[in-house]
């Protein structure tokens, strides 16, 4: 990867994009800005930018259509789109259309910091050979679950068989996601079966490594009603032990 990737930025909002080039620039990123879509989308086939980042809400062509036709011309970029706090249907829609991540006006540079950093991550690994999206094993008489990829409909579907061959022994159940793994709305259906087959069964359930954009959704959702959220798979670990020994 170039030691200054080129960055592109399309939002309707001056403030916004004077905010991202000083905050992008300082990082070392070579930032290209747009004022609307159809600028976005011409600096994009000019530029080529690994990463590009663009608001929802644009009058003439919106965030959607951009992302849709950035992917068309180069599924690997990785998009993150900018919503408006709350807005967490129209970041749902977005993850439906592969979006990257997403991120939340008024934009935290903690925020910002971390949708770089999992971008980064995403890019490094584009063109390698890959593992599968999701694997499993089994810890400690936990079913333990790692998703390093799109979480979907079809990868969803080896999860819940993997679950299946494992409820009957597993006191509970662990599912990570790392730094470079995704999910849209059918991956979250998954995940609302998978947890709430464990309810039923009495399985403890926890999730770990998800940032916390993601985990307002799983909330609007209703998902963090079923299972405790946790940042790392040793804390999850740690409290389904505690959780099925009484402790």
């Amino acid at each position: 990867m170039d030691r200054k990737p080129k960055v592109l930025v399309i939002d309707d909002e001056n403030a916004n994009l004077t905010m991202f080039r000083l905050f992008l620039s300082a990082y070392g990123y070579d930032v290209k800005l747009a004022e609307n879509g159809a600028e976005g989308l011409k600096l994009f086939e000019k530029e080529r930018p690994r990463i590009v980042f663009t608001d929802i809400k644009m009058p003439g062509i919106d965030g959607f259509e951009v992302l849709k036709r950035i992917k068309e011309l180069d599924p690997v970029s990785q998009v993150i789109v900018i919503t408006g706090h709350g807005d967490m249907d129209l970041a749902l829609q977005a993850l439906d259309l592969d979006a990257t991540d997403f991120i939340n006006k008024p934009i935290s540079r903690a925020a910002l910091d971390s949708a770089l950093e999992r971008a980064q991550k995403r890019l490094s690994h584009a063109g390698k050979p890959s593992g599968p999206a999701c694997s499993s094993r089994k810890e400690g008489g936990f079913a333990v679950f790692e998703v390093d990829g799109r979480l979907d409909e079809k990868t969803g579907v080896a999860l819940l068989q993997d679950w299946r061959s494992a409820r009957d022994e597993a006191a509970g159940v662990l599912i990570h996601f790392t730094d470079t793994a995704c999910m849209n709305s059918s991956g979250i259906g998954v995940l609302i079966r998978l947890l709430s087959d464990a309810a039923k069964r009495g399985r403890k359930a926890v999730l770990t490594g998800i940032t916390e954009n993601l985990r307002e959704i799983l909330t609007m959702v209703g998902i963090t009603r079923l299972t405790s959220v946790f940042e790392t798979e040793e804390e999850g670990l740690l409290h389904l032990k505690k959780a099925t020994s009484g402790g």
